[in-house]
């Protein structure tokens, strides 16, 4: 199951975060960005519950995430 994360990140702390996000095992990729969010990465896990913990447990456990939205993709 693959999916988008939208991350706001907390000012003054974008790199400690990013640097920790992309040591999570299952986020295979991170671009900063402009605009209402911070950094989209991608992430991947087997099933919707491990990518629930990945993202709540792990991504908004960093400090320095204030908040994420995160867009599941399908196969149609």
């Amino acid at each position: 199951m693959k999916s988008f994360v939208l991350c706001k990140l907390i000012a003054g702390l974008e790199q400690k975060a990013i640097s920790q996000i992309r040591a999570i095992k299952g986020v295979n990729d991170v671009h900063l960005t402009f605009g209402h969010w911070d950094a989209i990465l991608t992430a991947e896990a087997d099933t919707i519950d491990k990518l629930s913990g990945l993202i709540v447990r792990e991504v908004r456990g960093i400090h320095g995430v204030q908040s994420t939205e995160t867009l599941v993709t399908t196969n149609l």
